[in-house]
């Protein structure tokens, strides 16, 4: 399915806190975390001790996502302060949303750190209300 004429565009927006001064390599995987912690979300409950995931249920969005373009949009914040508020936003926009807190290993001199979100995927629109305002990273 391609989200072309007639398709109602579904994305998955990556917020960065950019206050940290994280490395590049760091944002990216802090990054990748967001974007895989809803799919984990999903398949880790039905996870069978054979390694089998059945039965798994996506919304329509989800399924327009995966069989797309899996399009990210990733966008910047500068506190831990505005990451919460835009987790709260999408939190009460009835987005799904993951806030990932790093455990501080390599970077953040062992303290553990909120570094990013994920939000969605889901429909632009449903969105766009939440992060549209958000500075492209």
């Amino acid at each position: 399915m391609d989200e072309g004429a007639g398709q109602r565009p579904a994305k998955q927006v990556i917020v960065i806190r950019r206050d940290l001064r994280m490395r590049r390599g760091k944002e990216i995987a802090q990054g990748a975390h967001a974007s895989m912690a809803w799919l984990r979300q999903r398949i880790m409950p039905l996870l069978t001790p054979a390694g089998v995931v059945d039965q798994a249920e996506f919304s329509s969005a989800e399924r327009a996502w995966l069989q797309g373009s899996l399009r990210k949009v990733t966008v910047k914040v500068g506190s831990e302060q505005e990451l919460l508020a835009v987790y709260e936003k999408a939190i009460e926009a009835g987005l799904v949303a993951h806030l990932i807190t790093d455990r501080g290993l390599t970077e953040f001199g062992g303290v553990p750190t909120r570094t990013c979100l994920g939000i969605g995927p889901d429909y632009d629109d449903l969105i766009d209300p939440v992060t549209g305002d958000l500075e492209l990273y």
